[in-house]
């Protein structure tokens, strides 16, 4: 176990994954309505809480999987309970224990009916979402990967819009495809190695035919969840319908887990498929970039405009992964969290607008600035870090990508940079529509502006805004040694021109 550094003292890593997990057996004893609001609440700060030491106690000076705890799980056939985490998942698990709490107070008054069941489903939710950020085991790491699924297929089959039933099913199919070609991988990875282990697998001595099935596998499981185009068409769907908290989760959380995929098991167990195919991944990342950023703009309904513009910023997140030097793969980390805690706040923004006309449209909330100042305030904010407006997070995380673009392929970033300019142009549109409208604005005089939870659920995102935008060094620091490390896996991969004669002959 030369890739784990063990923990000695309490097992912190399991106590996040099952804390969660065991509130939510205690919510199936408890009554519904407040009582089970405060009880998820009081589950998911904890939980927050106890996932902040982590941060101040990681060493950023080694590669190595801290915090690690062994124990084997199935002898005979090599599979293990092994949990650790590096600078590349440290800010994630992070993401995902600061969002919760903040969707349970974003879902206090929108979720009415089967409260309890509801908040029972965000709880098991961040179980297996923390689970899949530290797993080293991949039959562990499946079990959680296929585990979220059951909760979120229900969270929008149950608690979503009038087509949630449409939308629900093609979310879980779709995903489920994409599961199974990453069992395919899972096991294929298995006979070749004769264990489980993530990292045993890394750096092994794999044939370039080998290689390439393996990504290809991979890189179809990874693109549905992200989801790249063209395998997005699940996504807006699944946002428009889930209620509130369930668009915040899939945006802030679940796409992550596909860029975690690319840079966890694509990069470094396949390195020389990664390099042979990389040219045909960044032209895909920058025909998302720009058909997101295209259908954004056609968009009347406020949340289908956020769920496009995911399509267009995780296409950047992809264009930094893969163009495989430092400023890109660093760019499109941080990126990865910025797109969590900016479009995590705008659908709560939209959310908040849902309950007071009931109507997701622009032409419904045009001209609500005179009424809400503080809600405008805050979506002004959240608008311009979308757009990747400078001294917001959005544009640390866009500009050390196309940094690292321009340092690969300057005719590839230039075709990447209307991708920014298509941002603003939708992101202004549908600010001055909310704050100023026209001259034919609904009467929006009984709207009242944002509550004290409100204002609570949004505030600490906002912080992040603009902490990352000025002074982003202690979010990037933990991350450069494992990068350097992940880039050194791949770049020293040999036989690269072996396996283009296998695609090119």
């Amino acid at each position: 176990m030369d890739f784990l550094i063990l923990n000695n003292g309490a097992p912190w890593l399991s106590i996040l994954i099952f804390l969660p997990l065991a509130g939510a057996l205690v919510q199936m004893l408890l009554p519904t309505g407040n009582v089970a609001r405060l009880w998820a609440l009081a589950v998911t700060v904890v939980t927050a809480a106890i996932s902040l030491p982590l941060y101040f106690n990681f060493d950023p000076n080694t590669a190595l999987y801290q915090f690690g705890e062994h124990h084997v799980w199935v002898p005979s056939l090599k599979i293990s309970y092994t949990l650790g985490i590096d600078g590349i998942s440290l800010l994630l698990v992070l993401l995902t224990t600061l969002l919760m709490p903040l969707c349970v107070l974003g879902s206090w008054k929108y979720i009415e009916k089967r409260v309890k069941e509801f908040m029972i489903c965000m709880l098991l939710m961040e179980s297996s979402m923390l689970g899949v950020f530290m797993a080293l085991d991949f039959v562990l790491f499946y079990i959680l990967w296929e585990a979220m699924l059951i909760p979120m297929y229900l969270m929008i089959g149950v608690w979503g819009g009038p087509r949630k039933t449409y939308a629900s099913i093609k979310f879980f199919l779709y995903t489920l495809a994409g599961s199974v070609m990453l069992l395919v991988a899972i096991i294929a990875l298995y006979l070749k190695t004769g264990s489980f282990s993530i990292p045993m697998m890394m750096g092994q001595d794999y044939s370039s035919t080998f290689q390439l099935w393996v990504f290809l596998a991979f890189f179809l499981a990874f693109a549905i969840k992200v989801p790249m185009f063209p395998f997005h068409t699940w996504l807006p769907a699944a946002h428009v319908e889930a209620p509130t908290a369930g668009s915040v989760i899939l945006a802030s959380v679940l796409l992550k887990m596909g860029t975690y995929g690319f840079l966890r098991f694509c990069l470094p167990i396949t390195p020389l498929a990664t390099l042979s195919l990389m040219p045909y991944i960044l032209w895909l990342s920058v025909a998302g970039i720009l058909y997101g950023g295209f259908t954004a703009l056609a968009q009347s309904d406020m949340k289908k405009l956020i769920a496009y513009s995911s399509v267009g910023h995780m296409g950047f997140v992809t264009l930094g992964i893969f163009v495989l030097n430092t400023q890109g793969v660093e760019g499109a980390l941080i990126q990865m969290i910025n797109h969590g805690i900016t479009t995590g706040a705008l659908f709560f923004c939209v959310g908040m607008i849902y309950e007071r006309t009931h109507s997701r449209e622009l032409s419904m909330a045009k001209g609500v600035g005179k009424y809400m100042p503080i809600f405008v305030t805050f979506l002004a904010f959240f608008s311009l870090s979308s757009l990747a407006f400078p001294a917001t997070n959005s544009f640390v995380g866009e500009f050390l990508i196309l940094v690292g673009a321009f340092a690969h392929n300057k005719i590839l970033a230039a075709c990447a940079i209307p991708g920014a300019v298509l941002a603003a142009a939708y992101m202004l549109r549908m600010l001055q529509k909310v704050i100023w409208g026209g001259t034919d604005n609904p009467d929006q005089s009984h709207l009242k502006d944002l509550s004290l939870r409100e204002i609570v659920t949004l505030a600490p995102l906002l912080v992040f805004v603009f902490w990352i935008g000025l002074a982003p060094k202690p979010f990037m620091d933990v991350m450069h040694t494992s990068v350097a490390h992940l880039l050194t896996q791949v770049h020293g991969a040999q036989g690269t021109a072996q396996l283009a004669q296998i695609l090119l002959p």
